[in-house]
């Protein structure tokens, strides 16, 4: 039988929920119904939002923010970032586009989270960017 503590973090009451495994099932003890699907998924398929800073080129700020689509599977989070780190954007974005489908086939995609406008070379007229 293998049991672990799990702290709960869907409402602010941060409940402690003992899950025990034996046999193949799963049993919760403490929390509520929401508290204990949480527990499920942490204890089977961790997963986490990942909200990060890509590089953009051309824009007014050097780094853009993301997020991913929906939570990352937590095991694979270093190779997500491992890849981020080469990943490059061309400015200009708006906030809420999609900049990469399906991270590293998880059909989870990349947002950007902050319109960044492109930079204005000097000499430049305003209106043709």
């Amino acid at each position: 039988m293998i049991s672990s503590r799990v702290l709960c973090i869907v409402c602010p009451l941060g409940c402690q929920i003992e899950v025990k495994e034996k046999d193949g099932k799963l049993s919760f003890h403490g929390g509520c119904a929401r508290g204990k699907s949480y527990a499920k998924q942490e204890v089977t398929y961790p997963c986490r939002m990942v909200t990060t800073t890509v590089s953009i080129r051309g824009g007014e700020i050097p780094r853009l923010p993301v997020r991913t689509s929906r939570p990352f599977p937590k095991d694979r989070i270093l190779a997500l970032m491992e890849f981020l780190r080469s990943f490059e954007v061309e400015a200009p974005v708006k906030r809420g586009e999609v900049l990469f489908r399906n991270l590293l086939g998880t059909g989870i995609d990349l947002i950007a989270t902050r319109t960044i406008h492109r930079l204005e070379k000097e000499g430049e007229d305003s209106r043709e960017a």
